[in-house]
């Protein structure tokens, strides 16, 4: 009896462990298979707040170039406008050199004509055996009055001649000397014509690239975007497993806080909101000359080339500047007035040597003409400054094209 009972406990034990052993992987299986769903799913969000980020500083990025590609076709059409007016001016200054060699031959034809009469005269004169000729008019008066008159009309002849002489030299002269400031005009005209055109081909290329970085940009977003459909589509596939598995009990986490997009502006209104600042507190020449040279940062990227430009409201707000103008404007942030071409800004402040130059000093290049383009320096051998290829920009004064371009001239304003 008791050896049954035994035997029946026996086989009650035996059942429970079989049924213990074969119930424990069963709950692990599951507790495995939930840890992999939240991993999984954390790692999914990470990568949607990553294309969100990339998304969002694409859409920045392609807003930016896009009110820049405004700018540059603006300026295409209005330094093709100032193009168009200097070529102009060539085929008007063409027109007075024309006529000022038809007025030099005529007058070179006059004195020549002259020339021959009075050899002419002189000829005669040497034949008679001196000044015989004039004797013989003088002498062959019928009377007193008659040789009066006659000696006063040969002074008169003589004199005449003289003057004749005088006055067409001194004619030739006048001619030569508004010829040769006509031809030099015409020179200066065709040289800047040559610059502004090769300007405007480095405006298009601009253009035209940044067109393209325009449809990189789109691909970009794009294809962040499919991505981040891609993660959501494969998050919601993790969530229904989760349900699946039928663990109601656990809430999900279905989503994280994203990181805010970055902007492009934002170091830009930092930078601006700094300069302000400064400006505010102008109490010496190092306040002044950090803001004249900070006051153009937010204009970087931001700015297209334009010939004249700078020199109204519309050009300051939409960043369109040429190298005078900027300077102009750049001067009047540290609270200073200058010129707004390169012929004044030469002549303001103080020449120093370039071995003395120091930030805040204009450097001047010829470039379709003495002094033709000019910058302010900012140390370490660059200079900021409206770059007929970039707009506003910073440059390397080491860089081959300015480099073979500086003429030495450096000019101090702020002391």
């Amino acid at each position: 009896m008791v050896k049954d009972k035994l035997a029946i406990l026996g086989i009650l034990v035996v059942v429970v462990l079989a049924t213990t052993v074969t119930d424990s992987p069963k709950v692990q299986a599951e507790t495995k298979t939930k840890d992999q769903i939240e991993e999984e799913r954390t790692e999914i969000k990470e990568k949607i707040s990553q294309a969100n980020e990339e998304i969002g500083q694409a859409q920045s990025e392609l807003e930016a170039l896009t009110k820049q590609i405004e700018r540059v076709k603006q300026a295409v059409i209005d330094n093709q406008k100032t193009i168009d007016e200097t070529k102009q001016k060539i085929d008007a200054t063409k027109s007075e050199v024309n006529k000022l060699d038809k007025e030099t031959s005529a007058l070179e034809r006059s004195i020549n004509e002259r020339y021959n009469i009075l050899k002419e005269r002189a000829k005669s004169i040497q034949q008679s055996g001196g000044d015989i000729g004039y004797l013989e008019v003088v002498f062959g008066s019928t009377s007193f009055g008659d040789f009066v008159n006659r000696l006063f009309a040969v002074a008169k002849i003589m004199e005449a001649d003289a003057s004749l002489i005088e006055g067409i030299e001194r004619s030739k002269e006048e001619l030569e000397e508004k010829k040769n400031a006509v031809e030099k005009k015409l020179d200066n005209l065709t040289s800047m014509k040559t610059e502004l055109e090769g300007m405007q081909g480095q405006i298009l290329e601009q253009k035209k690239q940044n067109e393209l970085l325009v449809e990189q940009l789109k691909q970009k977003k794009q294809g962040n975007l499919a991505l981040k459909a891609a993660l959501q589509q494969e998050d919601s596939s993790l969530v229904e497993q989760a349900s699946n598995l039928e663990q109601t009990t656990e809430k999900v986490e279905t989503s994280k806080p994203q990181v805010k997009p970055l902007s492009l502006e934002q170091p830009k209104q930092e930078q601006q909101k700094s300069s302000n600042e400064d400006t505010s507190k102008l109490t010496d020449t190092n306040d002044k000359i950090q803001t004249l040279i900070n006051s153009g940062y937010k204009y970087i990227g931001n700015s297209v080339y334009v010939f004249g430009g700078g020199r109204n409201a519309y050009d300051i707000a939409n960043g369109r500047f040429d190298c005078s103008g900027f300077i102009k404007w750049a001067f009047a942030q540290a609270g200073v007035n200058v010129g707004a071409s390169t012929d004044i800004l030469k002549y303001e402040g103080r020449q120093v040597s370039p071995a003395d130059m120091r930030p805040g000093d204009l450097v001047f290049y010829d470039t379709y003409k003495i002094d033709g383009h000019a910058g302010i320096y900012m140390g370490d051998g660059k200079f900021i400054g409206s770059q007929s290829s970039t707009g506003v920009a910073i440059v390397d004064m080491s860089n081959t094209y300015w480099k073979q371009r500086f003429n030495g001239r450096v000019v101090r304003i702020i002391e």
